[in-house]
């Protein structure tokens, strides 16, 4: 893979506190940026800057995959946590943002991750909950590709 890559990230959180009526409210997301591939010591770094609507300011991005099953992603700046994602783990992390600090934690149901020479492709299913409190069912799909010659995807 070559150092100038673009990463796609899609995600779906789906309310877990629903109303009775049956009603569910899913936040998708979707955003595709530029970034730095690397690979160091067995494992896979990806680096990015994100801009967030409406705040000034940057977050610093870097997804570290650890073979098959651990994903890591880190970010800093405007925003701060350290999010581990482990197949059959719940992880627990603080996240800092703008607006204040909470506790988060993720337990990862599945993972799925594919390396090929040209692109590397992940599938994150975790619950999401925040202060002990069980916020969502979510799932985060990863596609890193080199920009010139891969099979880049918008998810």
């Amino acid at each position: 893979m070559t150092k100038d890559v673009l990463v796609s990230i899609s995600g779906l959180h789906v309310d877990v506190m629903a109303d009775e009526a049956g009603e569910q409210e899913n936040e998708a997301i979707e955003v595709v940026n530029p970034a730095n591939y690397y690979f160091k010591n067995g494992k896979h770094y990806v680096l990015y800057d994100e801009v967030v609507e409406g705040i000034p300011g940057t977050i610093k991005n870097k997804i570290k995959i650890t073979g098959e099953d651990t994903v890591e992603i880190v970010k800093t700046g405007v925003s701060n946590s350290h999010m581990i994602f482990q197949k059959n783990r719940k992880n627990l992390t603080y996240y800092k943002t703008p607006y204040g600090q909470m506790l988060v934690g993720v337990n990862t149901k599945n993972m799925e991750v594919s390396v090929t020479e040209k692109n590397i492709d992940i599938l994150v299913e975790y619950e999401l909950d925040v202060n002990h409190e069980p916020m969502a069912d979510s799932t985060i799909r990863m596609n890193i590709t080199s920009k010139t010659g891969g099979d880049f995807s918008v998810l």
